[in-house]
């Protein structure tokens, strides 16, 4: 399994939700791309960063997202508000390796096809649910689309991967819910990265032995929980190593 340190972004700064509720962040770093060199080292894969003013429909943070972008030594995928075509040209153009969708793939379906299309293995699509239905608009809002149904179209498109977020869990600590996690994985026909919920690395070794592809982390990296190459090593490991140990 793959390992993605996450860099969440609200008014320029490095920040944790809770449960997705913008009155609930806890600031941590003032100046995210100082974060950069110690997340991205160690066995990480991947960055997955989050542009929480465009989640929340305001001015997207090109610049911070770019300086972040410049300063990572590994691949990083950006989220975010990202709804419209000219929006993602803009992030590859930033040298964002993968780009997250998700309001859009169900706002704008269409559009996310098209842009799996002209970016294949680069589009990834978020599925962020609550209760298995979907939410968008920054996790404000549901939908009548659950999240199986949306992967099984996301997958359809062409969609590099799908990001599966427990909007409940995510920033609380309280596990992933692999159950779900696991239950989508094998609907689908593309990767499925978990997000939401790591608080321990217990939660990584039952995510890595439930086959998924990758997880991102956040919260528990922060609060020092966990190091990231004690999280990259634990999610390398072959599914069931630590039992046969």
């Amino acid at each position: 399994m793959k390992l993605f340190p996450a860099i969440d972004l609200l008014a320029g700064r490095a920040v944790r939700l809770e449960a997705g509720q913008r009155d609930r962040a806890t600031v941590f770093h003032e100046r995210p791309v100082e974060l950069v060199a110690a997340l991205a080292h160690d066995g990480a894969d991947r960055l997955h960063v989050v542009d929480l003013d465009g989640a929340f429909g305001e001015p997207r943070q090109l610049e911070l997202v770019s300086a972040i972008i410049a300063a990572s030594p590994i691949p990083v995928e950006v989220g975010g508000g990202i709804r419209d075509r000219a929006a993602v040209d803009a992030m590859i153009a930033l040298g964002a390796a993968f780009v997250v969708l998700g309001t859009a793939a169900i706002r704008t379906p269409e559009l996310v096809a098209e842009v799996c299309r002209a970016y294949p293995g680069q589009i990834i699509v978020a599925v962020d649910a609550r209760d298995g239905i979907v939410a968008v608009d920054g996790w404000t809002e549901a939908s009548t689309v659950t999240a199986v149904d949306l992967g099984q179209q996301a997958a359809g498109w062409g969609a590099a991967a799908l990001l599966y977020t427990d909007i409940a869990r995510d920033g609380m600590r309280q596990g992933p819910n692999v159950a779900a996690t696991s239950t989508l994985a094998h609907r689908v026909t593309c990767d499925v990265i978990a997000s939401g919920g790591v608080g321990e690395l217990d939660d990584i070794a039952r995510l890595r032995d439930a086959n998924i592809f990758a997880v991102v982390v956040g919260r528990a990296l922060y609060d020092h929980r966990f190091t990231v190459a004690a999280a990259a090593r634990l999610a390398h490991e072959t599914p069931g190593t630590a039992q046969k140990k």
